[in-house]
């Protein structure tokens, strides 16, 4: 038999299969994942170096299954080759055939799309959001240049999720960065769930888009296995992209209308679905057997030792190597610098730290980081989502990469962060310019729901113990140093969210911050009528509001809360030391801090807690002062709101 041959008889056997598991699983887009299965087929019997017993080898090629939906066809060729399920190599076992037929089942390795952390480790990222897999390859390419990794990676797309915007973010950063190791797979089925995909997502167009953005096309017939083996043996200079005609529902008439989106055979069709595949086998002269199918080939086995960062560097030491001990001196410096300064500690003490950034280093200061270390940081220009999902690749490689925008920009990459924390991907996010301190820019240029966003996902366990995301909000140099140490440490998603403003120092260089954790900056002692918690900037308008009371005889205590999820029992201990009230301060939409002291008060019982946040759409003000006292946010504001607070009854 050619191997054209063998692929065929493999497609007809694997393709029953298909139609038996998702007629069992009563969904699973059984019509995509057959209009993939020859080259899925083509990729893991013939050109992929991998181990089916050990997909944890950091040397194995790769593939990204960015059309997540038609997974059903990786399913069946991984148990075909008795691929090991298992979050482990301890509790690794093979995939059988039988397997299959837990296909979205609960207790089932094989969920619905593509995850890695419900025991498929052969994937490197959740997938199904569609427009995401080529900047996951992208990623993975960057970490294997790093390691000096010979692996291709190879990204198999849908032509209707070519339309998303990140594809060709990701089209654009690989060619930036020459990443020639990344294939590009574009299944060209010219259905997409409601109805055929426009023709500005054909085949044709797609090439010549392709082309246009510098990859090198390579047209193929989709289910003709020599003509995608031969487009995908040779490399080029230039990244290259395999542009597939194929059909959906390949084989079985039933599943061929653009109505059959995601629909699985009945049990009454099964039985003619498996006739027509086997009537589609006879008009190919498919063999009946494909025993003599290849075998991946074995790549070389690489270990990538276990272990932890060392503790920090010294915060001096590293405020002077990073040009900051002026500030430090002026007792005058913005958090976002002290993120930049803690990168290039970070990186110098760990090869595995590198950063993405997405156009804005010079002012979120990752700068910093590029200028000690520029092979290991990524520039993605205005491409936040592309910044996400690469750096989710990155951190399946096992890198610890951090991202970095405007607060408010990395918005935009909010499905991309809600995908990494499906695929429970180590990724570190740092929003800058947070907030309505940054007044001039107006509110197009700050972030005001982020700390809901990110405080929502902390509150949610991912799983292994850990939250989905851990955030920190510092309120000076110091702390924003040490949280972004915290977060090189710990061993899942992060995010920190850094101002523009220039601060004052309200900590000492060794002070000691934790996950969930708050410090008292005055009071706290009991007998004071009201305790004022805030974070970030908004601390330091808090403490100026706590000294006006204090000049009128009232003293308050003041308490930074930092990080989510928030461990509140200090600050609810606080407030019942004194007048079992707690004034919570944001320069941020509601949903945020207010919200988890709340919530957590009303367990308690007896404590009156009130908030005060950006409660109206800001616009630009010239200075912070100015748009603190539109908004109602001023020291005078908050000093007023505590006193009210104290005079109310319980």
């Amino acid at each position: 038999m050619t191997f054209a041959q063998v692929i065929d008889a493999k497609a007809v056997e694997l393709g029953q299969h298909i139609l038996s598991m998702t007629t069992a699983a009563g969904s699973g887009h059984p019509s995509s994942a057959l209009s993939i299965l020859h080259i899925v087929l083509t990729l893991m019997r013939r050109l992929m170096r991998f181990d089916p017993a050990d997909p944890w080898n950091p040397a194995a090629d790769r593939l990204v299954l960015s059309e997540g939906h038609a997974v059903p066809a990786v399913y069946a060729v991984y148990a075909d080759l008795g691929g090991v399920v298992g979050s482990d190599h301890a509790s690794a076992k093979p995939l059988r055939i039988e397997d299959l037929a837990s296909l979205r089942e609960l207790s089932s390795p094989l969920d619905g799309h593509p995850n890695p952390a419900e025991g498929f480790p052969f994937f490197d990222a959740a997938t199904g959001s569609l427009g995401q897999g080529l900047s996951v390859g992208a990623g993975l390419a960057c970490a294997a240049r790093l390691r000096k990794l010979d692996r291709r990676i190879f990204v198999l797309i849908g032509d209707g999720e070519a339309r998303e915007g990140q594809i060709w973010e990701a089209a654009d950063f690989i060619v930036d960065h020459r990443l020639t190791n990344v294939s590009a797979i574009f299944n060209c089925n010219g259905q997409g769930q409601a109805d055929y995909v426009s023709p500005q997502q054909s085949a044709d167009a797609l090439a010549r888009k392709l082309a246009a953005f510098g990859w090198e096309v390579r047209p193929v017939d989709g289910h003709d296995a020599e003509q995608i083996e031969s487009a995908l043996s040779t490399t080029s200079d230039r990244p290259i992209a395999v542009v597939a005609r194929t059909q959906k529902g390949w084989g079985v008439d039933l599943l061929k209308d653009k109505s059959n989106h995601g629909k699985p055979l009945t049990s009454e069709q099964l039985p003619v679905g498996a006739q027509q595949l086997a009537a589609t086998a006879a008009q190919r002269r498919v063999p009946t057997r494909a025993d003599d199918a290849p075998r991946p080939r074995m790549p070389a086995r690489v270990a990538m030792p276990a272990r932890s960062l060392p503790e920090p560097a010294p915060f001096g030491v590293a405020m002077k190597d990073a040009g900051l001990a002026g500030a430090i001196a002026k007792n005058a410096c913005a958090t976002r610098r002290a993120y930049g300064a803690a990168l290039v500690a970070l990186g110098r003490a760990d090869e595995r730290i590198i950063a993405f950034d997405g156009d804005v280093s010079n002012s979120t200061f990752a700068e910093m980081f590029a200028a000690k270390f520029p092979e290991r940081f990524f520039e993605c220009k205005i491409a936040e989502q592309n910044m996400i999902s690469a750096a989710a690749g990155a951190a399946a490689a096992g890198l610890i990469p951090f991202a970095s925008s405007f607060a408010k920009f990395i918005a935009r990459a909010y499905d991309q962060i809600e995908m990494a924390q499906i695929t429970r991907a180590n990724v570190k996010i740092v929003g800058s310019h947070a907030g309505i301190s940054l007044a001039a820019d107006g509110p197009s240029q700050m972030s005001l729901h982020d700390v809901a966003y990110f405080r929502s996902a902390s509150e949610s366990d991912a799983g292994r113990g850990i939250p989905a995301c851990v955030s920190f909000h510092p309120a000076d140099a110091v702390a924003a140093y040490h949280c972004t140490w915290l977060m090189a440490r710990h061993p899942g998603m992060c995010y920190m969210r850094t101002h523009r403003p220039d601060v004052a120092l309200l900590y000492p260089p060794d002070a000691r911050f934790e996950i969930g954790g708050s410090h008292t900056l005055l009071g706290g002692r009991g007998g004071e009528p009201v305790a004022i918690v805030s974070a970030g900037y908004m601390v330091h308008v808090c403490k100026q509001a706590a000294e006006q009371l204090a000049s009128q005889g009232i003293h308050c205590t003041l308490i930074d809360a930092y990080s989510f999820p928030l461990r509140a029992e200090p600050i609810l201990a606080a407030a019942e030391r004194g007048g079992r009230r707690i004034l919570v301060v944001e320069d941020n939409y509601v949903g945020g801090l207010a919200s988890a002291i709340a919530e957590a008060a009303a367990m308690r019982g007896a404590i009156h807690v009130h908030s005060m946040t950006c409660r109206r759409i800001p616009k630009s003000a010239r200075t912070p002062a100015e748009i603190l006292r539109a908004c109602g946010l001023s020291p005078e504001d908050i000093a007023a709101g505590a006193m009210k607070l104290i005079h109310e009854p319980h």
